[in-house]
């Protein structure tokens, strides 16, 4: 929802294509990745258009085709995947023969909550500003306090906010722009400005539209879908982790708390979850997953801070763990000394969560999610 592709110089999935390409070689193959940006919340329709294009333009000759989506870009690589896509050229589908797996990290495949969020006026506002953030802590390491407050503030007041409050995040979103330095300035300013133009996927994406998408929507027969899903640690450790930290951790930390709460609000109706003939949790070998994977069964509003963790859920789900939206994609904590860590391999740790998520448990990610891809 405020992630990106690649702006100037920075490559949001990094640490993914590295990872994968590392296990590919491994195994004897060259993998060829592809990072497709373009309109960070048009409608899944609209993406899934680029996303085909893409790969149409991309694609060798011969091999097999994989695609892995991160948050929404599951949804994304879904549409295109689907024998009821009706809206996509055939000749930027030429390609689907090749398809082999279709990979979901952390997607909303039932709606989340925090969509319906973004749609507000100030959600609007706070998507941008999270946005903004996510560029410059990521990629320059920048630790935007004053900037920081005033989003949690928002988030907290909802649409209660003023509009000198408006005004005043509009500079603290502009101020954060100028840290970034002119080769990726331009890219930011049209990516910002994309999120204020469509907000397509944030309305598709609220759980009540989401239960016509799942209704509609079919997976392509002979096509692996695989899916990884996590939450964030119980809230009873929240204090305490808060009090321990410095003054950056502490507030990014509550705005993470601020953003899990509202994803957290559950609805019978539109559970974000799968519902079969016993009712929501239908899905038993996902739950016997969950199961294992977690000391006690995981809640209905239990979440990674932007997507239920049952929504996350289709197809095989192949990983599942502690760890929140940003966690799984490598912009997690890092203890390796940073003499030891490649420049592109640097980040700081954005939304924190408390997870405990490490470069580790990512290893143990992306060793499930490439052994999948293989063995397709």
């Amino acid at each position: 929802m405020f992630g990106f592709g690649r702006l100037g110089s920075y490559n949001y999935f990094a640490h993914v294509e590295r990872e994968l390409g590392v296990r590919f070689a491994a195994a004897g193959h060259e993998l060829r990745v592809n990072v497709v940006g373009g309109l960070p919340t048009a409608s899944v329709r609209r993406r899934a258009l680029g996303l085909a294009a893409v790969v149409a333009s991309t694609a060798t000759a011969d091999g097999p085709i994989h695609l892995l989506g991160h948050s929404t870009g599951g949804l994304d690589a879904r549409l295109v995947a689907s024998p009821a896509t009706r809206s996509i050229p055939a000749a930027s589908l030429e390609w689907l023969p090749r398809l082999r797996s279709v990979t979901t990290m952390n997607t909303p495949h039932f709606g989340t909550p925090l969509a319906s969020f973004f749609t507000t006026a100030s959600g609007q506002r706070v998507l941008q500003a999270l946005s903004a953030m996510t560029v410059t802590v990521l990629s320059l390491g920048a630790r935007p306090l004053a900037a920081t407050s005033l989003l949690l503030g928002f988030i907290r007041r909802g649409d209660r906010a003023l509009p000198l409050e408006f005004r005043i995040l509009d500079r603290s979103i502009e101020s954060m722009v100028g840290l970034v330095d002119d080769v990726r300035s331009a890219d930011v300013r049209a990516f910002l400005s994309a999120i204020t133009d469509d907000q397509g996927s944030m309305m598709q994406v609220a759980p009540e539209s989401m239960d016509l998408f799942v209704a509609g929507f079919g997976d392509r027969p002979g096509v692996l879908y695989q899916s990884t899903a996590s939450m964030s640690p119980t809230s009873g450790a929240r204090p305490w982790l808060a009090a321990l930290v410095a003054p950056w951790g502490a507030l990014s930390r509550a705005v993470f708390w601020a953003l899990h709460g509202i994803t957290a609000r559950h609805d019978g109706r539109y559970p974000c979850a799968e519902v079969g003939p016993g009712g929501p949790w239908a899905g038993e070998r996902s739950e016997e997953l969950l199961a294992r994977a977690f000391p006690t069964p995981p809640a209905p509003g239990d979440n990674d801070g932007v997507v239920p963790l049952r929504s996350q859920l289709w197809g095989n789900l192949v990983w599942v763990g502690l760890g929140d939206h940003l966690d799984v994609l490598g912009h997690c904590r890092d203890e390796r000394d940073a003499r030891d860590v490649a420049p592109d391999e640097r980040h700081q740790d954005w939304l924190t969560s408390g997870s405990r998520f490490d470069h580790a448990r990512f290893g143990g990610l992306m060793d499930a999610i490439a052994a999948g891809m293989l063995g397709s």
